[in-house]
């Protein structure tokens, strides 16, 4: 209860996904948190959404300056209208409806020390440097955390200092290792060895506790202790020698330990980044010493703007040079002799840039960066990164851009011509995308299409699928959406929305699945329309079907995804690179079926069987009920699928049709509590009589240790709130499937209860139960015989059926995770915590049910910005016709870590056909099988058809067809 009212203060309907990133706790000091941006350009503006979006207490928006051209090359919020009107006025607005419960303001004032003091973390975004060293010498006097971002071009630079003394309370947000306990020693150190169910994920250095440990019981109240790894099966603890024997079980849990860290301010940090570059993080590991040159350019960078109130000139060779030895001079100074003068031209080549995806993909770093301030959740940033993605520019045999061709026009994308020149904004507008999902990435893509001019131009278009509606859910990441919008589909309204950002954008809007059964809606024809396709999507198994799709009508592909604060993106480029390809993963590891039915040791067990006693009650039954009704073939079918299955299949139907059909809602409330009695009592006293307590195996080692746990039956009790709550969820859903109305009267249903008899229970000597898959699998074989019998008295009974109403249906529930007033998780909940009081196990509140019952992906906006960043920095190369795949970059990141991994992608393997080295992706391998076979099967039918139209009898029939075929087959 305690746990409810401290949880009540967050709106769970909103912030679902993010709090599977972000705990309860962590949220709340976020709650508590002010916060200042400064600037209202493209980063800063990427930055003020995420960090909102994400549900700090208030945000501040600053900017003196006014809109112009080249803002709209990256700011979603502004519009032509716009011109020479206050930036931060301009944004306020659209701002503040990201969340109803973030505070949102405009300052338009200069920044001072009093206005400073009001906040917890100030942002400072393309500001300079006078100024960067005068609010963070302010700010790490006064412990207010501060934050610098700047883009400028293709390059971008994050600085992070929070203070002489800051506390992380969690430093990866992982959810804490456990195991299972096989053994422990009695030594100096202890050994602790795990169940070989599967290695430990323990590291050297984490602290543990121990639980349920029989016989060293003195483990079970030691305080955390750190272990030292010595195996996949074992760790070193300390000295054991003089506890007490051990006797059987146990699990050994990760304690998340607290770290303080320190910070230096940024005047000391800017030195000293050269001398410690343990100071400034890589993102891409192959550009160290650039990311140390870019550390004095962007320094070089402020001189050169102070000197002339501008940056270099687009395009100006003048202007590098010149930034060339401004930072020289720097470099000697700090006696830095590895600098990479290339890098330095580059930047000030584009310096004067503006770029979408540069700002999303340090945007979302940089609001990442707020939320750890705010939070104490994850590793800050220490101190310095720098990301470039300079091989975006044109490659040498594209020939050289010249000023006039980068220089502005007073266009909405004059911060991208001036990196890329008016030739390749040309080209971009005309060209023609299809990108499948508009949630959470499909979003930000979408911003960043616009931002950019996709498809925005004659010819051009984008069009965009995704099949879902808006969930309230939605709204914590997929800023496109507004609460007004729920209900509405996604692909409809992120058209319009985009249409605002951009009103020159070319989009349609579809609402079908990319499948095998819409393959008539994108057929070849549309996919030879297309430059290309982006995927946005959720699944492993739609990704490997659209490569599939891309690799067939030889289409690029990009492909990104988030898992929390985690991320990856791939560039899929015909004839050069590697295809998505086969799914290599099954994903989560299936848990073996005696486990689920018997054997359960893991919360993730109790709520897998949970989900599982819904699909099949609720229904498949239901479901297959419907099938017989309508369907006359509908018992062969199902025979036909053998005989196990199909006695399993038409038990439930006819049961479900005869001896358990409710006729009121009492008799719901009555089949509910037997079931409860089935389930909770009845067959785990049926377990134990197979397996008793003090059960041995072969070897003489105990049946119940280990991965096994020893289970306890259940007895009712109507003042346990949990099984109550059994009752109600299961007799309402009950009473759905049947159309019957249900309650909630908790009152009501105890008075029913009061009146229903619940059969006696004794266990069978005769009933075997399976300890493992495969006994489960001989036991199923030997019963072939019995099964075959059942399968016909089944067929025989079900075929006397007869029904009142023949246009009886059944109403099968669909399980809906957010829906709480559907009973669905409310039974989830109750059923596997049940369960899991059986077997001992801890069991999971409603939240942590929710993600493992509803197998919900973790979110949060700061990663899926800079993923869709970065997704489109390879658009930039897959548009210009980059033809190199050291220009390329497949990445992972992790931003809770800091954690980037930006690597060249696998060249596409090479097959050898017809003693010509090929480049096929694996995939496409099987196409060029079906083209060979069906190419043998078209000569051997012409073949064929010439004999018999020849009508030659005076030839053997076969050695005829052959010898044509061979001849044929030369000619071919």
């Amino acid at each position: 209860f305690l746990q409810k009212m401290a949880q009540a203060d967050i709106d769970e309907g909103l912030y679902s996904r993010q709090l599977y990133v972000i705990d309860h706790d962590a949220m709340r000091r976020m709650g508590k948190a002010d916060v200042l941006i400064a600037g209202m350009r493209g980063l800063g503006v990427e930055i003020a959404k995420n960090v909102i979006l994400a549900g700090v207490r208030s945000v501040t928006i600053q900017d003196e300056g006014v809109v112009q051209w080249r803002d709209l090359s990256s700011q979603f919020y502004l519009k032509e209208a716009d011109l020479g009107q206050n930036r931060a006025l301009c944004s306020e607005k659209q701002l503040s409806s990201l969340n109803v419960y973030v505070r949102v303001s405009a300052w338009t004032n200069k920044l001072d020390e009093d206005f400073l003091s009001k906040f917890q973390v100030v942002v400072l975004t393309n500001s300079p440097l006078e100024e960067q060293l005068h609010v963070g010498a302010f700010c790490h006097s006064n412990n207010i955390k501060f934050i610098v971002a700047d883009t400028r071009g293709l390059c971008g630079q994050l600085f992070c200092d929070f203070g002489e003394s800051f506390e992380v309370r969690d430093t990866n947000g992982e959810t804490p290792v456990s195991a299972m306990i096989a053994h422990i020693s009695k030594d100096n150190p202890g050994i602790v060895t795990c169940t070989d169910e599967e290695s430990h994920e323990f590291t050297d250095g984490m602290f543990v506790n121990f639980s349920e440990i029989q016989g060293m019981t003195e483990l079970n109240s030691y305080g955390p202790i750190e272990i030292k790894v010595r195996g996949s099966y074992s760790f070193s603890i300390c000295d054991t020698s003089n506890f007490s024997e051990y006797v059987k079980g146990g699990v050994v849990t990760e304690v998340k330990q607290s770290e303080i860290l320190s910070f230096k301010p940024l005047n000391v940090a800017l030195d000293e980044a050269i001398r410690d570059p343990g100071l400034v993080e890589m993102t891409d590991y192959g550009k160290t010493q650039r990311h140390l040159s870019l550390h004095l350019a962007f320094q070089a960078l402020h001189r050169f703007t102070q000197k002339y109130s501008r940056a270099p000139h687009p395009r100006s060779q003048a202007g590098a040079e010149e930034l060339v030895a401004i930072t020289k001079e720097l470099c000697k100074d700090a006696k830095f002799d590895e600098l990479d003068e290339d890098a330095v031209r580059q930047l000030s080549l584009v310096a004067s840039g503006d770029l979408a995806p540069v700002s999303a993909f340090i945007g979302g770093l940089a609001a990442q960066e707020v939320v750890k301030a705010c939070s104490g959740k994850f590793t800050p940033l220490r101190q310095w990164l720098y990301f470039d993605a300079l091989e975006c520019l044109p490659q040498e045999n594209d020939g050289v851009l010249s000023e006039d061709a980068c220089a502005p026009r007073d266009s909405r994308y004059d911060g991208q011509i001036s990196v890329f020149g008016s030739a390749f904004q040309d080209k971009l507008k005309k060209q023609n995308y299809f990108l499948v999902g508009a949630g959470a990435i499909g979003c930000e893509l979408l911003k960043n299409f616009a931002l950019i001019g996709l498809g925005a131009g004659e010819g051009g278009n984008i069009t965009v699928t995704d099949m879902d509606s808006i969930e309230r859910s939605n709204l914590n990441r997929q800023f496109l959406f507004h609460s007004k919008d729920i209900g509405r589909l996604k692909s409809e309204v992120a058209a319009e929305s985009v249409k605002e950002m951009n009103p020159y954008m070319n989009i349609t809007a579809h609402q079908n699945r990319v499948c095998p059964e819409t393959e008539e809606v994108y057929t070849h024809s549309f996919y030879s329309n297309l430059d290309g396709v982006a995927a946005a999507l959720d699944n492993v198994d739609a990704r490997v079907y659209l490569d599939q799709c891309c690799v067939r009508n030889k289409k690029p592909m990009l492909e990104g995804g988030t898992l929390g604060s985690k991320g990856h993106t791939l560039v899929v480029v015909p004839h050069l690179t590697e295809s998505y390809g086969p799914s290599t993963s099954g994903g989560q590891k299936a848990i073996p079926i005696c486990t689920l039915k018997n054997f359960p040791h893991r919360i993730e067990h109790t709520l897998q069987w949970a989900r599982d006693q819904f699909e099949g009650l609720f229904k498949q039954t239901a479901e297959n009920v419907n099938n017989f009704l309508s369907d006359p073939t509908f018992v062969d079918r199902t025979v036909a699928r053998g005989d196990v299955e199909a006695v399993e299949i038409l038990e439930g139907v006819y049961r479900i049709l005869g001896e358990e059909w409710p006729q009121n809602w009492a008799d719901c409330v009555s089949w509910a509590r037997r079931q409860w009695e089935t389930l909770y009592n009845n067959q785990i006293k049926q377990l134990l009589h197979c397996f008793p307590r003090d059960q041995v195996t072969s070897s003489g080692l105990p049946f119940w240790m280990g991965a096994k746990r020893c289970p306890d039956p259940l007895t009712f009790d109507t003042n346990n709130t949990t099984h109550m709550d059994f009752i109600v969820a299961a007799a309402n859903l009950y009473g759905q499937i049947y159309g019957i109305t249900g309650s909630r009267n908790r009152a009501d249903i105890q008075s029913i209860l009061q009146g229903v008899k619940v059969p006696e229970f004794t266990p069978k000597s005769s009933v075997k139960i399976a300890v493992t898959d495969q006994e489960l699998k001989e036991e199923n074989e030997e019963r072939k015989e019995e099964d075959k019998v059942k399968l016909e008295m089944l067929k025989e009974k079900l075929s006397k059926l007869q029904l009142k109403d023949q246009s009886f249906r059944m109403h099968p529930q669909e399980f809906e995770k957010d829906d709480d007033s559907n009973f669905h998780m409310d039974y989830i909940v109750a059923t596997s915590n049940l369960r899991a009081e059986n077997y001992n196990i801890p069991t999971a509140d409603r939240h942590k049910s929710k993600l493992i019952a509803g197998r919900i992906i973790p979110a949060i906006a700061t990663t899926t910005a800079a993923i869709a960043g970065l997704m489109c920095l390879e658009l930039y190369k897959l548009v210009q016709g980059h033809q190199k795949i050291t220009s390329y970059r497949n990445a992972y990141i992790n931003l809770a870590t800091q954690y980037f991994v930006l690597s060249q992608p696998c060249v596409a393997p090479t097959y050898t056909v017809s003693d010509e080295a090929t480049h096929l992706s694996p995939s496409n391998m099987l196409v060029i099988m079906f083209i060979y076979l069906y190419y043998y099967y078209f000569i051997i039918i012409l073949a064929t058809s010439i004999y018999f139209s020849n009508n030659n009898n005076s030839k053997d029939n076969n050695s005829y067809i052959v010898n044509k075929i061979l001849k044929m087959k030369i000619k071919c």
